[in-house]
């Protein structure tokens, strides 16, 4: 059933749990009251009891029958109370009640069949009607016995679509690859007289964050069509050949509701390749892949259904999956470049008041590598700090705030730092800062802070990309390594020891310098050869099995250690040298940084350049 805002429930899952949960309520109170009412606890006395109570003048009427005797009495407190007793063939008992006046009467003592009525077969009965119902409603709307058969999906009919492409931004390639569905949906008569068919199903692959989801119902947006939305996590359950169920509900209802387009986000969690873990095979997953695959071969693209899913796994996906004839077309969504980043903001600021001194691109600057998700947070974050401030609207440090606090954490206002410690910070940060500036190969620095923020900074220098950069020469990367040893340099200049404060330093530089030594072939004694693949690329290979060949020879890997080490060796001493041939400017950025806490690039073009200006 279509609700007010365009979207069917999961079906069987809501309706079932509020059905099921009042009924259960209600017979429990029923079966209570039936209970209380039919089965009063009475209580036992012994018969010598009952007949002290009748001398007494306390039993106000009694039952007899041939096995017990029951009635009502007075009790000490005044109120009466309900008894019984066994029967005693006792010949004064009828003169005893009759002389102290009791309400008497004699009962049939065959009651078995009573009993067993009341006592057995109505309430045990009426718990059965109701676990009936209850089975019944569960078939009805779940696919057999709790559920376990149905597919939980969602539906959103669209008729009118809340998504649409504009409110998708940052993927515009994803979105024209995307059209051709779209216009096919619209139309599919167009593409069908000539012979063509759309694509069976769409991939779209890309970092979690990137808006695969969003993109997916912008299309059935487009389109106008239904959107059937389901996780791959939902197709398996510890009973074998549930997936296998609810792949074909699935299918089946996108059939119904043709033209539509069926979601399966993260369908790694089913599409995993069968060859990948053979010794830990699961028989149930395997299952719903064999059936997904039957299913996208089964149907016709004719008849509208389009199978669109999303994950950001793919180099685990089986490649039966990816052949011609499933998923037929795979759409990269990747990360934002800097205009994809400014429309992404564009987009989400339209809901907030903005100050006048916000800045969109400068922000679209500041978040390299951060995707729609981490953008449509720190609008959020930026709102909320305005909002906690009583501000009237949310200004450009506020937005500042919100990016420093998702790349490097929340400010740390109650730790405590040693005036030693934040001193050796200051000089940390500024010999950063000032390699950063001199170098060409080096982003310009935004921000200079000594701030603790997160589990472990300290502090840290921001640096600022002045446009995006797809290509990086060797002389490049190798200024970044310099820029990374410049806060260890100056700790050694200036204490003439080192801390443990360089440890991600270190971690950063050791990898650029490896990628340049194994990946690249910028090395002249290694030589133009890729002896070590990157791990954040490694795919299936035709097999569907990760290849771990381990070819390099024991003496190539003791000659990469040795160019690596050289390397690193050589930027640490260059940006050595660099800080002591401009150490008053490290003394006079490390002292005000001292004072101030939070340098921005113009008081740090101040000091690099005031000597010069001097000399001139």
């Amino acid at each position: 059933m279509e609700n007010k805002d365009n979207k069917q429930t999961p079906k069987g899952i809501n309706n079932f749990s509020k059905f099921s949960v009042i009924y259960l309520l209600l017979g429990i109170l029923m079966f209570y009251m039936y209970q209380s009412y039919f089965t009063t606890q009475k209580t036992t006395i012994s018969y010598s009891q009952f007949k002290k109570l009748v001398s007494e003048n306390r039993v106000i009427k009694c039952t007899l029958s041939d096995r017990y005797i029951k009635g009502v009495y007075k009790g000490k407190d005044g109120k009466n109370k309900e008894f019984i007793t066994v029967s005693v063939k006792d010949p004064n008992l009828v003169k005893d009640l009759e002389a102290h006046k009791v309400n008497f009467s004699g009962t049939v003592t065959n009651t078995w069949l009573t009993n067993l009525i009341f006592g057995w077969v109505l309430p045990f009965g009426f718990l059965f009607f109701l676990w009936w119902i209850m089975t019944k409603k569960m078939r009805g709307t779940s696919g057999g016995l709790f559920g376990f058969g149905k597919s939980r999906f969602k539906v959103y009919l669209n008729e009118k679509p809340d998504v649409k492409f504009s409110d998708v931004a940052g993927a515009e390639e994803a979105k024209q690859e995307i059209e051709e569905v779209v216009e096919y949906l619209k139309d599919p008569k167009r593409y069908q007289r000539l012979g063509g068919r759309a694509p069976k199903g769409v991939l779209l692959v890309g970092a979690p964050g990137t808006g695969k989801t969003l993109l997916a119902k912008a299309t059935a947006g487009e389109a106008g069509t239904p959107f059937i939305s389901i996780s791959g996590s939902e197709f398996v359950e510890m009973f074998v050949g549930v997936g296998a169920s609810r792949v074909r509900d699935l299918f089946n209802e996108a059939k119904k509701l043709s033209p539509c387009i069926v979601f399966i986000d993260e369908i790694d969690a089913i599409g995993k390749s069968r060859a990948l873990n053979s010794m830990s095979s699961n028989d149930e997953r395997e299952q719903t892949l064999n059936q997904l695959l039957a299913e996208m071969d089964g149907f016709d693209s004719s008849v509208g259904v389009i199978i669109m899913a999303a994950t950001n796994r793919p180099e685990v996906l089986d490649p039966a999956l990816l052949r011609p004839g499933r998923f037929d077309r795979q759409i990269i969504v990747d990360k934002p470049d800097v205009n994809g980043r400014e429309a992404i903001l564009k987009v989400h600021i339209k809901k907030i008041k903005l100050g006048n001194d916000v800045d969109v691109k400068t922000l679209a600057q500041m978040t390299p590598g951060l995707v729609g998700a981490d953008l449509a947070n720190i609008v959020n974050e930026a709102a909320l700090l305005a909002a906690r401030e009583n501000k009237d609207a949310v200004h450009m440090e506020h937005f500042e705030e919100a990016i420093e606090r998702q790349l490097a954490g929340l400010k740390k206002k109650n730790r405590v730092i040693k005036e030693d410690e934040k001193r050796r910070v200051a000089y940390h940060e500024s010999g950063h800062a000032i390699i950063a500036y001199l170098l060409p190969g080096a982003d310009p620095v935004h921000k200079i802070s000594i701030v603790p923020r997160g589990l472990s900074a300290l502090g840290y220098t921001q640096q600022l990309p002045t446009d995006e950069k797809y290509l990086i020469t060797k002389e490049d990367m190798l200024d970044k390594v310099a820029v990374l040893f410049g806060g260890r340099a100056a700790e050694e200049i200036v204490f003439h020891t080192v801390s443990t404060g360089a440890q991600n330093d270190l971690m950063r530089a050791t990898d650029i310098v490896r990628a340049v030594v194994t990946q690249f072939g910028m090395d002249e004694k290694i030589g133009l050869v890729v002896v070590e693949k990157p791990g954040a690329t490694r795919f299936l290979t035709s097999e569907g099995i990760m290849k771990e060949k381990d070819d390099i020879s024991e003496k190539t890997k003791e000659l990469i250690d040795e160019e690596i080490s050289k390397i690193m060796q050589n930027s640490y001493e260059k940006a050595k040298q660099i800080l002591l041939e401009n150490k008053d400017k490290l003394e006079k950025l490390a002292k005000m940084l001292l004072e101030k806490e939070i340098i921005n690039e113009e008081e740090l073009k101040l000091i690099m350049e005031e000597d010069e200006d001097g000399k001139d």
